[in-house]
């Protein structure tokens, strides 16, 4: 432990800091599951709303900090070629 007062704030900070960005990244991971579950299960419809979901989560991370621009383009790029990739197998499959 640091002996020097702004130094003992700066880690009571960090510490919360950290408490707020380990919560957001799960609330992401969260609503990615829900995502890919949509995705496995068949629910193309329902993968969609939560497609924006997922695209609204994950560019509010990257406005908070939490996640490097890059790092959120190529999320928000995997996500939605997934949910283009489901419904393309999913009409060869219907067709």
């Amino acid at each position: 432990m640091p002996n020097i007062k702004s130094q003992k704030k700066r880690v009571l900070i960090t510490r919360e800091e950290n408490a707020r960005n380990n919560s957001r990244k799960t609330e992401v991971k969260t609503v990615i599951k829900k995502f890919e579950a949509a995705i496995n299960e068949g629910r193309l419809e329902d993968a969609k709303a939560q497609l924006k979901a997922v695209m609204s989560y994950i560019d509010a991370a990257k406005s908070d900090g939490i996640y490097h621009a890059n790092t959120a383009a190529r999320k928000v790029a995997r996500y939605s070629k997934m949910l283009d990739n489901a419904v393309k197998a999913q009409e060869s499959a219907n067709a």
